[in-house]
This record gives structure tokens, C-alpha cells and sequence, in this order.
């Protein structure tokens, strides 16, 4: 009971004196209509370095959402695990799809009726007894001339490209079958026929490529004729310049952004997850269905092909082992098929699968919001899950010392906005060291047990989060724009207020940090354009360099425009590849004559005691040299809808006055459709001028 009337003691003096970080200065007065915003910039000074995993981003297998916007493979369902059966009625929702991947078209849920019988519904058969891969692999009995076989629809091809494919067919010897591409209907129909080879009554691979002979929707049929039967094991289909799998023109775009780490695969997702499904010959995983997100999962892009993923873009993996429904045995498993040598037995399983060298995977996560008792797979008591964690960090370790841990975290702010707290406790707002403390209950009971606190946020751009009423609220239509802007950015300064009271509660954590990884984080809104508001978001992390050491957006394909081919990054993905490009990674401390509006809602759920920002309002500015200490950057923020002038002062540097101006901005007045442009500095700016819903990073280069 003593420790609990400390923390609240703690609570309410740091609520009502508020917290600063090193790069905001107390008691700053606002600048008076007269007189110009003012950003000081003490360059002598210098602050913890920027992790670049804070550039970090998250993917998972949320239905087919990797699979579409990832992945080449252009059949659903291919390995049958629902029935071959007549075609359902069209869906008017569902549009055609193809390699292309981005189309809307392309099922999240992949239901019975993908594949159908060509000829009589009871030529295709189901056996169950003796399949190729999973439950059931149709059988099709042949009746001589007539063509008798399977199909699926709408798959979309270009004229002159080529495809490759694979299939596996066992069958009597009196069959013989061929790929069918068929577009058109009716007496318009055009079809281009890809033989296959003789058939043996045991399942033989045939490859198979062919270049499109027209453009447009097409049919994709397997058929045959003769006699006998013949069995279909499994398909696929990819355009020809695929890279292992994926699409070149995704895997370009996200490689450019230098992301740092990936985090795979959930989510969600993890909690009901087994990662040995998902491991092996690719066309030999058996698919399943996933109860989380109700939907078909191949199991194509499992472990192996993540860490082909991860080479191709240059990042980082970061692994979460399934805390949910998983054990410890499976987790130290998974760390030893990544991480061991060929001498231990799952490293010598992932090198009969191609793969004899590690993977040295660092970054382990355990558990996903293990805190969601209403919704997470697995979810269980606090005190039971804290020996649950226990279990599985030190089997994961003795495994593997050198790993680096993270725990599924959720601070007050996160058990208030979900209101899980409410399932754990009476308070919405739950008492540090309460049975709603989800952070706190780890670290009192696993602080040795892992390295870095996981937790997560979302904000909506029509509503947030209202303590008075307990629930999502719509926003007030009237409410000024740059308090819309600041919306995500101020979840990061009340995660770091937070921290600050741990640290006064858990006195080792001033010691030994435990540093924070955001790794699901995401603002979605249309009220106004939401690339400054994630451009708020990272200059917020800046200011707390020390707390925020990683982070992973949701998700990564969400970055990717899906409305132009080839594809390109969208406003947002810009965001992060303006500052991942040209922002330092030392910060310095930024002062100001324009302090942050006040808050006028009370402290808790989304909004903290001081508003995210520098003392620039309404701009808002950041600063930090390049790792060499040879350019300094300064990034100003304009969330505003008009354009705003700033006077900087910058100090304790030697510039040379010459330096490039990186600036993402529209030329459209709604602030849709930015791009980045470069303009060249010849001397150290004074008075500027900063367009509206505008990033503006100036790196001005060191007098050497």
C-alpha cells in the first residue's frame, strides 16, 4: 500500500508541475504580435543519438494484405484448401486482380468458390485420402475429348510478359493436361495453351513459362483430356521478374527508405501464429485458417522469406514469437532455427531448407498486446502472464544470450484509450502499480527479463479519445488545426511523461533504461492532409531521444501509393524519407519565444501535461548534427494552413553559410499530392519563410 500512495504522490506532483525534456526551456513567453517567432539553436550542445529504428516499420499477415501488396504469387488458394465448387454469384465489390497486386480487387479473405470444375460439378472431386498438401487435392476424372478440369477468374495479365509458373500433377497415364489462359467470352474468346509433360501416378513438379499473348482479365485453367484421373497437388504463378517472390517495384520504393528494422509477423496475428506451419518446401505448408483475422493463410511468407525481405531492403529483422496460444519450448525453438549453428536441430532443419547460415537475429518481441484480455489470443491475468514472460525470455535466452528482448508493454495512455484497463480494474485511468498498469506490472516482476518496453497507439482524424465520457469522441469541427496536427506527436510526449514517472518509481531505470519501441503506431484522418502531423510525430521522438529507440509504423505497405504503376511512395512514406535522407542524428536543444498552447483537456488517454512542440508555436522546429559532425539540420514544421515566417538563431557553430534546403510541401492549397524539392543555400538563413503543411529541413554545412 506504501508504494501505491508513492506512485500516486508522484502522479499528482508531475501533473501539476509538468515534465521537461533537455531540449525545452521552462517558462518561455509567448512572442508578441509584433515581434517574430524565434527558434534558438545551441549547436555546442548535443543530446543522446537518434536510433535509426525509430525508423522502423511493421508488417503482417493481416488476410492477404502482405500477400497483395508484397507478393508476386498472382492464384489464391493455391493449394485447395477450400473446395473446388461452382462459381458464386460476383461479389460487385471485388474488381479484377493481378501481379500488380494493388488493385481493389484482390480478396482479403479468400472464400469457397475460388477454384471451379471445368465440365460436370462430379468430375471434380475432393480426396482427403491421400493429399498432396493440407486437408484435400481435387481429383478430376477425364471423359476423352471433352475438357475437364479447374479454373479461377480474373487474373490480370500485360501482352508481351512473361510469366512463370510451377504445378504438380499426378495422374493415370492416359491423361494428359495443359495450362489454359483464356480471355474473352463467348465467340470473342482467345486462348493460349501452355502443354505440360507426361504424368505418373506419383506427383511430379512441372514448370511451366509462357509471355502473355494479350492484355486484360484473363481465365487461368488447368484442363485435361483422355482417360483416367488426374490430381492437381498445387499451383503457382508469378510474373517472370519477380525477386525470390517478391515485386521489384515494392521492394525498390521501401528499400529507399532505409528503414532500420522490420517487425514480423504481428500483430494480432502472432497470437494464434505457428511458425513451424511456415517453414520448409513452400508449396509443401500445408495452408490454414487464421482465427484472428478470419482468413486464408497459405503460409507462403514465412520465416525464410522474411529474412529474404529483410536482405533485400537492408533492415533489420525483428521477430515476435506468439505469446498467446505458443509456449516457451516453440519460442527458444524459433530463436535457435534463426540463430544456431548447423549443429543444433533446428539449424540443421533451416539448412535442409536451404538456408545452412544464421540469420543472427537480434531483435525478439515477445508477445502482442498481451495486455488485450478482451480480444488477444492467449490474453490471460497479469500476475500469470508476468510468469509467463519470465518463461519464455530466459528459454530464449539460454538459447541465445546475445538477443535483445521487448516486452508486450501498454502504458496508463494505452490501457485507458482501449479501455482494457476496465477489465483489469475499476479505474479507467488505472493507478501506477495497479492491476491495470500493464508496464508497471512488468517492470516489477520481469525487469531483468527483457531489454526494451513495447507499446502502441493510433490516433483517428475524426474522433479521439474523451476521458470525461470514456470513449471515442467526434473531433469539434472548430477545433484549431494545429491541435488536429499535434494529435499523434502529443501520444508521444505523454509515453515520455509516463516514463518519467517510472523512473521515479523504479529507480533502477535511471541505471539501466529500459528505452521504448513504438511499434505499432499509425494517424489516419481526412480532416486535413496527414503527412506534417507524422512529420510531428518524429521530431517529438527527436526531443526524447534517450526514451524512444525504436519504432514500427503500420504498416509498411501502407506507405506505397497504390494508385500508380510503378508503384511509389505516397505522402506519408515521403515523410519518412525526408528525415530517414537529410535529418541528423545528434539533436540539439531548440528554445523559442512561443510556447505550445496549454492544454485545455485534463491530462490522461491521449493528451499529456505539455503539449508536444518546441517554443516555436505555431511552428514547430527540431535540430541535430550528422553523426561526422560536419552538417547541422534543422527541420521547421509548418502544420498550418497558411504560410508562416521564423527567425533563427543558431549558436554555438561555425557555419560555411552554404548548405541545400530539403523541403516536402504541395503546390495545391488542400496540401494533397506533395513532393520533395531542393533548393540551394548560400548563406546561413535568418528570417524565413515556411509554406503551408510543409517540412522544411535546412542542412547547413560545418566551416571546416
Amino acid at each position: 500500500m506504501k508504494i501505491h500512495k508513492i506512485a500516486l504522490a508522484l502522479f499528482r506532483l508531475t501533473f501539476s508541475t509538468g515534465l521537461l525534456s533537455w531540449g525545452m526551456i521552462a517558462g518561455a513567453q509567448s512572442a508578441s504580435p509584433n515581434q517574430p517567432v524565434v527558434a534558438g539553436i545551441d549547436a555546442a550542445k548535443t543530446g543522446p543519438a537518434i536510433s535509426p529504428y525509430v525508423y522502423g516499420q511493421f508488417i503482417e499477415h493481416a488476410g492477404s494484405l502482405i500477400y497483395s501488396s508484397l507478393w508476386c504469387e498472382m492464384l489464391e488458394d493455391r493449394k485447395f484448401y477450400y473446395d473446388v465448387m461452382l462459381k458464386p454469384p460476383e461479389d460487385p465489390r471485388i474488381n479484377q486482380r493481378g501481379a500488380g497486386g494493388f488493385g481493389p480487387g484482390r480478396r482479403r479473405n479468400v472464400g469457397p468458390g475460388r477454384w471451379n470444375p471445368i465440365g460436370p460439378v462430379t468430375s471434380v472431386l475432393m480426396d482427403s485420402k491421400n493429399p498432396f498438401v493440407g486437408d484435400h487435392t481435387p481429383a478430376i476424372t477425364l471423359a476423352g475429348s471433352e475438357p475437364r478440369g479447374i479454373r479461377q477468374t480474373g487474373l490480370l495479365f500485360t501482352q508481351g510478359v512473361r510469366y512463370q509458373g510451377r504445378i504438380y500433377l499426378a495422374g493415370d497415364s492416359g491423361a494428359k493436361v495443359a495450362i489454359h489462359l483464356v480471355w474473352g467470352t463467348n465467340s470473342d474468346i482467345v486462348r493460349q495453351i501452355v502443354p505440360l509433360g507426361a504424368l505418373g501416378l506419383d506427383y511430379k513438379k512441372f514448370d511451366f513459362a509462357f509471355a502473355a499473348s494479350h492484355s486484360g482479365p484473363a481465365q487461368f485453367e488447368i484442363v485435361g483430356t483422355g482417360t483416367g484421373t488426374f490430381h492437381v497437388g498445387t499451383a503457382s504463378l508469378m510474373p517472370t521478374d519477380n525477386i525470390s517472390g517478391f515485386k521489384p517495384d515494392a521492394i525498390a520504393v521501401l528499400k529507399s527508405l532505409h528503414s532500420g528494422v522490420y517487425r514480423f509477423p504481428g500483430g494480432n496475428f502472432v497470437s494464434a501464429h505457428e511458425w513451424h506451419y511456415a517453414i520448409g518446401d513452400i508449396d509443401k505448408r500445408r495452408p490454414v485458417f487464421d482465427p484472428v483475422w478470419r482468413a486464408l493463410q497459405p503460409n507462403d511468407i514465412g520465416t525464410d522469406e522474411f529474412m529474404t525481405l529483410c536482405r533485400l531492403l537492408g533492415v533489420e529483422p525483428y521477430i515476435t514469437v506468439n505469446a498467446g496460444t505458443g509456449d516457451a519450448w516453440s519460442a527458444a525453438e524459433y530463436v535457435e532455427y534463426c540463430n544456431g549453428g548447423v549443429s543444433t536441430p533446428m539449424g540443421r532443419q533451416r539448412a535442409d531448407n536451404g538456408h545452412p547460415e544464421p540469420y543472427h537475429v537480434k531483435f525478439w518481441g515477445i508477445g502482442n498486446e498481451m495486455w488485450g484480455v478482451s480480444y488477444q489470443y492467449g490474453a490471460m491475468k497479469p500476475n500469470q502472464y508476468a510468469y509467463k514472460h519470465n518463461q519464455f525470455a530466459a528459454a530464449m535466452k539460454r538459447v541465445d544470450p546475445g538477443i535483445t528482448l521487448i516486452s508486450s508493454g501498454a502504458m496508463p495512455d494505452t490501457m485507458t484509450g482501449s479501455k482494457e484497463a476496465l477489465n483489469l480494474g475499476t479505474n479507467l485511468v488505472p493507478p501506477y502499480l495497479s492491476a491495470g498498469d500493464w508496464s508497471g506490472l512488468l517492470f516489477s516482476n520481469c525487469f531483468n527479463q527483457f531489454d526494451l518496453m513495447s507499446d502502441h497507439y493510433y490516433n483517428y482524424g475524426a474522433t479521439h479519445f474523451s476521458l470525461t465520457e470514456g470513449r471515442q469522441v467526434p473531433n469539434d469541427p472548430n477545433e484549431p488545426i494545429t491541435d488536429w496536427m499535434r494529435r499523434p506527436a502529443n501520444h508521444i510526449r505523454l509515453k515520455y511523461e509516463e516514463y518519467q514517472l517510472y523512473e521515479k518509481i523504479f529507480p533502477q531505470l535511471v541505471a539501466q533504461p529500459k528505452p521504448l519501441n513504438i511499434d505499432e503506431w499509425a494517424y489516419s484522418g481526412t480532416s486535413h492532409p496527414v503527412y506534417p502531423a507524422f512529420g510531428w510525430v518524429f521530431h517529438e521522438m527527436f526531443r526524447h531521444s534517450e526514451v524512444f529507440q525504436m519504432a514500427a509504423y503500420t504498416f509498411a505497405t501502407s506507405l506505397l501509393s497504390r494508385d500508380e504503376t510503378p508503384v511509389a511512395l505516397n505522402a506519408n512514406g515521403l515523410v519518412f524519407k525526408i528525415y530517414r535522407d537529410h535529418f541528423g542524428t545528434l539533436p540539439v536543444p531548440v528554445t523559442g519565444n512561443s510556447p505550445q498552447p496549454k492544454p485545455t483537456d485534463p491530462p490522461g488517454g491521449e493528451q499529456p501535461v505539455v503539449n508536444a512542440g518546441s517554443d516555436t508555436f505555431p511552428l514547430d522546429v527540431v535540430a541535430a548534427w550528422s553523426e561526422d559532425h560536419h552538417r547541422l539540420t534543422v527541420s521547421v514544421l509548418n502544420p498550418t494552413d497558411v504560410e508562416q515566417s521564423l527567425k533563427l538563431q543558431i549558436r554555438g557553430a561555425a557555419l560555411s553559410g552554404t548548405g541545400t534546403l530539403w523541403r516536402l510541401a504541395s503546390n495545391k492549397s488542400d496540401g494533397q499530392n506533395p513532393d520533395i524539392t531542393s533548393l540551394p543555400i548560400d548563406a546561413p538563413p535568418d528570417l524565413i519563410r515556411v509554406p503551408p503543411f510543409s517540412i522544411n529541413i535546412y542542412e547547413l554545412q560545418l566551416k571546416l
